[in-house]
């Protein structure tokens, strides 16, 4: 999960989820299909001016090449062949029918299950027959295209409440929501005469049950990154409509396991009729909540059991059910120290207090158990548990733990206080910069092979090992610069659906698990999350990149293989990839 520090001995990293609209990125255009398959101008554009053969050639013999890499290049190329068609949404670590092995108490069926080694696919998952590229944002916002998508159930179990509806070849997502039918953008009003979304004093969200995201979707137009979850159940492709829409999710669940996120990363945490049990277990999940949420920030709850003295004859439950549900959730609350703020209608919204001199209750020693762990953000495959993650320590009652965010966007630029406060070994606020102007280097190389870095070509773009948030750092810095990511070994599939993003960054990452997994793998998992006519960046040692070129020319890839940007003589290369247009259902499938 590290930076530099420690990112080549470790297997987690963090990974950044970037948007088109903190997108820094545009590389090597190609043909793109536009919403229902008519030519893109505009890609074509694009694809003439990043011709790779304008790049230079590289001679791998003449600059670091070792001994028997000439061997490399001229051996065959594996081809690899399309899965079956069955296997078009194929989310291998959260796969139903596996999941149908594990205990259903606590959601434990519905989290990460991945296959073993010798489960694992060794081909392509094709795309839909029909697929077509996304329409770009924020079109995308609000409209699908059938053919990508070709599930028609939550238009029907969920059509009163707005969720989304089917218009010809295409859903529509007028913005609705079981708790928000009148539409997201009311609702967000009530809770920002709450809470100080306008401001940038909240950047970072999490949306816990997002259903087809809307929530975090109308909340990007007041410069507010959510980062949404909801497992793959019932309602089918709820997490793929997020996704198809240009909306950060993943797919996931408060189940057993802590959830992927650093300690302190939130500013905000919305539930909205999210069947979350919060007063079970000891209060369990609202202790999850408490870790992941920043000092000052802010929970909003909405639905059941808020206001059931009014509702529980709609809501189908008794009123002591209810009213034993709600009890139990001021009681934690109390105990965690969040303040009530407000309640009106079916919303209550708390707020975490700044640290844990302002808590009184906290002080009782007695009244809450306090975590143990020396580092909270430890949290790949580790059990919840029933305790409060201290907060760091703090000299005045008024001072924030772990040091005060600025609002957003200064807090983009501005050194992250982990960073500042030594809370992350290893990492100097010189390294920092010194890291920052690295990658506005780097950058500024990918943009001279595009001329169109921001048309807003890529909407979703994955990092697949952050740094620290350059190309996008250790996790928990990432979000105090108001960026959002995630935990991930990848060793193992990602947490969503396939064609999942427009472009992948990825710098180091095939040397950083040269000794831990398969090259093939990974690279099999990038293609499987990666959309069609969709671009990949990879920087990386040339040896390694060499025979990540090779696999990559099996994949469907056209690929260019660069020199870094300060010449030839350097070790670490570029490569560049764009993923070919095919689609199922007329292709040999592999057995």
């Amino acid at each position: 999960k590290g930076g530099p520090a420690d990112n080549r001995t470790r297997s987690i990293v963090s990974i950044c989820i970037v948007i088109g609209l903190c997108c820094f990125f545009y590389i090597l255009g190609a043909w793109q299909k536009s919403g229902f398959g008519k030519g893109d101008s505009i890609a074509l554009e694009i694809t003439k001016r990043t011709d790779c053969t304008i790049l230079p050639n590289l001679s791998f013999d003449t600059h670091h090449s070792k001994q028997g890499s000439s061997g490399d290049l001229v051996s065959p190329v594996k081809k690899f062949k399309p899965c079956p068609d069955r296997f078009t949404d194929y989310t291998p670590c959260q796969d139903q029918n596996r999941a149908m092995k594990f205990p259903r108490e606590n959601m434990n069926y519905r989290e990460r299950h991945c296959p073993p080694q010798k489960e694992k696919l060794h081909c392509l998952v094709p795309p839909p027959k029909g697929y077509v590229a996304p329409f770009p944002w924020p079109k995308s916002r609000d409209y699908v295209p059938f053919a990508n998508c070709p599930y028609k159930s939550l238009t029907v179990e969920k059509a009163i409440q707005n969720w989304v509806q089917y218009e010809g070849n295409v859903f529509r997502f007028p913005g609705g929501g079981t708790q928000f039918p009148q539409g997201a953008d009311k609702y967000i009003d009530q809770l920002a005469s709450v809470i100080p979304i306008a401001n940038g004093t909240v950047r970072t969200a999490l949306d816990t049950g997002c259903g087809v995201a809307s929530w975090g979707a109308y909340l990007l137009k007041r410069n507010v990154l959510a980062m949404s979850f909801a497992p793959r159940d019932s309602h089918e492709a709820q997490v793929q409509f997020a996704l198809e829409r240009g909306v950060p999710a993943v797919i996931g669940v408060l189940g057993t396991i802590k959830l992927p996120y650093p300690s302190r990363a939130f500013d905000m945490a919305h539930c909205s009729r999210c069947l979350i049990p919060w007063g079970m277990n000891d209060g369990l999940y609202m202790m999850e909540v408490d870790r992941v949420l920043r000092p000052g920030g802010y929970w909003v709850l909405s639905g059941p059991p808020i206001n059931w003295k009014a509702n529980y004859k709609g809501w189908q439950r008794t009123k002591e059910d209810l009213e034993a549900e709600q009890n139990k959730i001021e009681e934690m609350a109390e105990l965690l120290c969040w303040e009530k703020v407000s309640e009106k209608g079916e919303t209550a919204i708390w707020r975490k207090r700044v640290n844990t001199e302002s808590c009184p209750s906290r002080l009782e020693e007695s009244t809450v158990q306090m975590c143990e762990s020396t580092n909270a953000d430890d949290v790949w495959y580790k059990k919840m548990k029933a305790c409060v993650t201290p907060l760091p320590d703090v000299q005045n009652p008024s001072e924030v733990a772990g040091g005060a965010i600025k609002p957003f966007p200064s807090r983009l630029n501005a050194v992250p206080p982990k960073i500042s406060n030594g809370l992350i070994p290893g990492v100097s606020s010189e390294a920092y910069q010194k890291d920052n102007k690295m990658w506005k280097k780097h950058v500024k190389a990918y943009s001279n092979v595009n001329k169109y870095l921001l048309t807003g070509r890529y909407r979703n773009i994955m990092d697949m090992n952050a740094g620290f948030g350059g190309f996008i750092a250790t996790l928990g810095a990432v979000y105090e610069r108001g960026l959002i990511g995630i935990y991930h070994d990848w060793c193992e599939a990602f947490s969503t659906y396939p064609r999942t993003y427009d472009l992948i960054h990825a710098s180091g990452l095939f040397t950083l698990y040269s000794n831990k997994c398969s090259m093939e793998d990974i690279l099999l998992e990038m293609d499987r999350i990666l959309r069609p006519e969709g671009a990949v960046i990879m920087r990386d040692d040339v040896d390694v990149l060499t025979k990540v070129n090779k696999l990559a020319r099996g994949m469907r890839w056209n690929t260019k293989l660069v020199d870094h940007e300060d010449g030839p003589l350097v070790r670490e290369k570029v490569l560049y990839a764009v993923k070919q247009y095919w689609v199922g259902g007329n292709q040999t499938a592999a057995s």
